[in-house]
């Protein structure tokens, strides 16, 4: 969020197992920052950044831009994988319009 508008949308992928595993206590972050938690532990490894330009037929898109009132003709994203003890989490995100008005 930024000025109250939300700029980033975040999709994160991981195996249920691993929330009982390398990853306990990530399903009780509540309003915490995913981010916060993994840079915090310098266990944490992460893989460099891929990024991708979004058209409106991606589900990520679709996803994202769901509660946008005007629909850009694409969308950037950005991801990447962080491990833990061989445990893998997918962190996708993509940045939306209001992100270059802040």
């Amino acid at each position: 969020m930024g000025n109250n508008q939300p700029v980033v949308f975040a999709h994160s992928v991981l195996p249920r197992t691993s929330l009982r595993g390398a990853w306990n206590g990530l399903g009780r972050l509540g309003n915490k920052p995913l981010g916060a938690t993994l840079f915090a532990n310098p266990k944490v490894k992460r893989t460099p950044l891929s990024y991708k330009k979004l058209t409106p037929n991606h589900a990520l898109y679709k996803h994202a831009a769901q509660h946008l009132t005007q629909k850009p003709s694409y969308l950037w994203a950005r991801r990447s994988i962080f491990s833990l003890n061989c445990a893998n989490i997918m962190v996708t995100e993509v940045f939306l319009p209001q992100l270059l008005v802040i």
